[in-house]
C-alpha cells in the first residue's frame, strides 16, 4: 500500500479578470445606447468577440508534487505567489481548470478567519456542525468535544453567536476544531497570525503532535521563516504560480531569501546619485551575508546578518588614513532609526582601493519589513562618501528569540542598540 496521501499533477487554476470602465454617472443615453449594442449582438454574434475587456490569469500553472503520510509540508512564496489558492483547490473550494489531484484521506481546513463557521449559530454549534461536514458522528463530536473547548479557551462565550466573537477567537475555535476532529490531512493558511503570540506557540506544539504522534498530514502556508523550519520536514517554493523547488526546510528557505530583489543595484553603488563627500573613497559594492556566508538578498529576524562592504579610490595604491566606516538601518518611513549613527566604527582603520569591511550582527533584532541603509565614510575627519537614499533590504519573520516565537513587531519602532563586530578584508571583487 502506497504511503502517498496527496498527489497533484499538472495542477492549474485560471481566472478572468474583468477591466470595467469607470464612469462618474450613467445617463439615460448610455442606457439606450447599450441596450442598442445589445440587439445588435444577437444579430451578429461576431460584435461579441471583436473587442474584449477582460484578461486571463494564471494563479496556478502545472504544479506537480506528492506528499507522504505524515509529512509536514511548508509551503511559501512572496504575495501572490498562488499558495493560498493551491490550498482551497486541495480543500476542495474552488475547482482547478485542468489537472489531476488525488486525495485519501478527510482534510480539514483552516484557510481564513470564519471558513466553515456560520456567523448566526453559536460556538458549540458551529462545532457540531464542522464535525457533520468532516463525515464524524455524533458520538465522535462528543468525545472530542471538551478537548476542543478547553483548547480553544472560549467556555465563557460557547453559547453566544460566533458573529460577536473577535477575530482570535474565532480563530481560536476553528483551529481547535480543525485540529481535533481527527482529520487524516491537516491544511492551515497563515490565518494563525491572527492570533497571540502564545496561541500561536500553542498551534504549532498541536501541529507537531498531531503530524508526530498522530501521523497525520499537515499542509502549512506562512511568511515566518522559523516557523516553517521548526515545524515542517519538506518545503514547497511557489513562484509566479510554479514550482519553483521542493526539498528540505534549510535549502529551500535560502533559495527563497536569495529570490528577493533590491531597489538598487548593490553590485554598482557608484549609480546611487543621492551622496555626499569628497568622493577620494568611496563605496563601490554591498553584500548581505547569511550565517552560512552566502550572499542574499533578504535577512532573516533573529539569525546572524553580515554587512559586507567594498570600496574603490581613485588610486589603486593610495591608503586612506584613520578611516571610520559607519551603517544606519532605518524603517521605511524615516522617522525612527533603528541602527544609529552612533554606532559608527570607534576603531580606525586605513583602507584602500578593492578592501571590504564586514559588519556582523550575530542576532538581527527586526521584526519583517522594508529597511533603509545610510552608509557613511570619513578619512582623517574628513567625509569621504555619504549615502543616505537607495538602498533597502528585506527582513522576513524569523526566531528572534530561539524559542519559536519571532521578534516583536514593537522593535520596528524603536530606537535600539545592535552589537555587532568588523572585520576587514582584503580581496578583490570580480
Amino acid at each position: 500500500m502506497s504511503d502517498t496521501v496527496i498527489r497533484v499533477e499538472n495542477l492549474s487554476k485560471k481566472y478572468i479578470i474583468g477591466q470595467q470602465q469607470q464612469e462618474r454617472y450613467t445617463a439615460l443615453r448610455d442606457v439606450l445606447a447599450n441596450k442598442a449594442k445589445d440587439i445588435t449582438q444577437i444579430f451578429n454574434p461576431k460584435t461579441k468577440h471583436q473587442k474584449s475587456n477582460s484578461e486571463e490569469f494564471w494563479a496556478l500553472k502545472d504544479v506537480s508534487f506528492e506528499v507522504k503520510r505524515g509529512d509536514r509540508i511548508g509551503i511559501i512564496g512572496r504575495n501572490g505567489a498562488g499558495k493560498s489558492t493551491l490550498l482551497k483547490v486541495l480543500s476542495r473550494i474552488t475547482e482547478p481548470t485542468r489537472g489531476h489531484i488525488s486525495i485519501k484521506g478527510r482534510v480539514a481546513s483552516l484557510l481564513e478567519v470564519g471558513t466553515g463557521f456560520h456567523p448566526e449559530l453559536t460556538g458549540r454549534e458551529n462545532i457540531y456542525l464542522n464535525g457533520a461536514i468532516l463525515g464524524m458522528s455524533k458520538l465522535d463530536i462528543h468525545r472530542q468535544f471538551d478537548a476542543i473547548v478547553a483548547f480553544a479557551e472560549v467556555e465563557k462565550f460557547l453559547d453566544t453567536p460566533v458573529k460577536r466573537y473577535s477575530s482570535g477567537m474565532y480563530v481560536r475555535l476553528a483551529f481547535s476544531v480543525a485540529a481535533h476532529l481527527e482529520p487524516e490531512i491537516l491544511v492551515v493558511d497563515e490565518v494563525l497570525a491572527v492570533g497571540d503570540a502564545a496561541f500561536q506557540k500553542k498551534c504549532l506544539g498541536k501541529m507537531e503532535d498531531v503530524a508526530e504522534k498522530e501521523g497525520r498530514t499537515v499542509l502549512f502556508v506562512s511568511h515566518n521563516m522559523a516557523t516553517i523550519q521548526s515545524l515542517c520536514n519538506q518545503v514547497i517554493f511557489l513562484n509566479n504560480g510554479q514550482v519553483q523547488a521542493i526539498g528540505n526546510p534549510g535549502a529551500i528557505i535560502q533559495l527563497y531569501l536569495n529570490e528577493g530583489t533590491a531597489s538598487e543595484d548593490w553590485s554598482n553603488l557608484h549609480s546611487i546619485a543621492q551622496r555626499r563627500g569628497e568622493g577620494a573613497l568611496r563605496f563601490s559594492k554591498l553584500e548581505l551575508l547569511s550565517s552560512q556566508g552566502r550572499s542574499v538578498t533578504a535577512a532573516l529576524s533573529g539569525e546572524k546578518l553580515i554587512f559586507r562592504l567594498c570600496f574603490s579610490s581613485f588610486s589603486e595604491k593610495l591608503i586612506h588614513k584613520n578611516c571610520r566606516i559607519g551603517i544606519a538601518i532605518t524603517s521605511t518611513s524615516g522617522a525612527s532609526i533603528v541602527l544609529s549613527t552612533e554606532m559608527i566604527c570607534q576603531d580606525a582603520v586605513d583602507i584602500r582601493a578593492d578592501d571590504c569591511i564586514d559588519f556582523c550582527i550575530e542576532r538581527l533584532p527586526l521584526s519583517e519589513g522594508i529597511y533603509s541603509l545610510t552608509l557613511f565614510a570619513e578619512s582623517n575627519s574628513i567625509i569621504q562618501d555619504w549615502i543616505t537614499e537607495g538602498i533597502q533590504f528585506t527582513v522576513e519573520g524569523g526566531d528572534f528569540y530561539g524559542t519559536g516565537k519571532h521578534c516583536p513587531a514593537g522593535y520596528q519602532g524603536k530606537s535600539i542598540l545592535i552589537d555587532f563586530s568588523m572585520n576587514k578584508k582584503s580581496y578583490k571583487y570580480a
